[in-house]
């Protein structure tokens, strides 16, 4: 019973005080993201008030949140979107990829990492954050803006990049001779791109049969397939995260709106978790040494995401001004960057405290240089 009691008061301390910082971020119009990482860091290994009790509780926590951020921005993404952006966007998808991943790829070579782990940072600096772009968009009111349209299709194709990124950096990472990890590669690969066809080609059969006026039904339904699709995912060496947000994608019509509805409130309350957790799991004597380059690379990186960001407007016609303001939305990193460095860290001890430092310094510019952006 102490032992309860002792657990209970420590997450539920832990609870409010995310909902304070929740408060500060949205008293001052930023993302919440670095503060929970701050939080994570100060209850850390090494912190100043390391938590013992409720580290597992709050580890699962984070697993789960992990899942629903990723299966609810599955939700944003329909079929004929994903198509429509595949089409439209290629050259800017490819000016994304080369002038944000290789920043990231230089710079682990240049720290003298493998060049797997290299490959994994170059893929935390090329991703933006979609959740924190989003918000954006919505808060500002920049939904019906002519350069949103060229932001959206930038979006879609790095989620859908990651959707193969991260399994086939997976099954690498499995080792084995090039003969096995070619086979891991493989089925990899080929398990993505059957569930992202199932997804497109049948998401609307899919939605209408899961489809019912119940709430209750509803939500039981999707959290039920999200945990079963990440599941059989990750036994595919598939990452389960990658799962989840390929469930999203099969969804569509009024199911997809009905759960993004009731699922959006447990995915505000896990991502929180995730991000506090991410930042338990760094030591703070880790981040001295990697400040310098997390901030060239935070340096370098805003500059490419603005120059793609102009890159789009102008292949849509639009002007520079629409083109700082693409290029500004997309300047955060966050959900995806935070999977990698988790994915790579039993390898690269410094890809965890680099990708946190890196996401704090974004996940604050991000925003401030999207609302100066007129």
């Amino acid at each position: 019973m102490e032992h309860t009691s002792l657990l209970f008061i420590e997450l539920g301390s832990v609870a409010v005080g995310l909902a304070l910082l929740a408060r500060l971020a949205s008293r001052y119009g930023f993302s919440a993201v670095p503060l929970y990482l701050l939080a994570g860091l100060a209850f850390g290994t090494g912190g100043l008030f390391p938590l013992e009790l409720s580290r597992g509780f709050i580890e699962l926590g984070a697993e789960l949140g992990v899942l629903l951020l990723l299966f609810l921005l599955g939700l944003e993404h329909t079929g004929d979107e994903l198509r429509q952006g595949l089409r439209a966007g290629l050259p800017e998808g490819a000016a994304d990829f080369l002038l944000n991943f290789v920043p990231g790829l230089l710079a682990g070579l240049l720290l003298g990492w493998q060049p797997l782990m290299a490959a994994l940072l170059g893929g935390a600096t090329y991703i933006s954050s979609s959740g924190i772009a989003a918000r954006l968009l919505q808060e500002l009111g920049r939904r019906e803006n002519p350069e949103t349209p060229a932001v959206l299709a930038i979006l879609i194709q790095e989620d859908l990049a990651m959707a193969v990124f991260l399994p086939v950096m997976a099954a690498l990472l499995l080792g084995g001779s090039w003969h096995q990890m070619a086979i891991s590669v493989s089925i990899a690969i080929a398990a993505v791109v059957y569930i992202l066809w199932v997804a497109v080609r049948f998401g609307g059969q899919i939605s209408r049969f899961a489809a019912h006026e119940s709430d209750e039904v509803i939500l039981l339904t999707t959290f039920g397939a999200v945990l079963l699709v990440a599941g059989i995912a990750q036994k595919l060496q598939v990452s389960a995260a990658i799962g989840a947000f390929l469930a999203g994608i099969a969804l569509s019509g009024p199911i997809a709106a009905q759960s993004h509805r009731l699922l959006t409130p447990l995915r505000d309350l896990l991502a929180a978790a995730f991000f506090f957790f991410f930042g338990l799991r760094i030591a703070p004597a880790s981040l001295p040494p990697v400040l310098l380059p997390a901030a060239g690379l935070a340096l370098v990186t805003t500059a490419t995401k603005l120059l793609t960001g102009l890159w789009a407007a102008r292949r849509h016609g639009l002007d520079r001004p629409a083109g700082m303001r693409a290029g500004a939305v997309l300047v955060a990193r966050g959900e995806f960057s935070m999977v990698l460095a988790q994915l790579g860290s039993g390898v690269e001890a410094r890809l965890e405290p680099l990708t946190a430092a890196y996401v704090l310094v974004l996940a604050v510019l991000g925003p401030i240089f999207t609302r100066a952006a007129k």
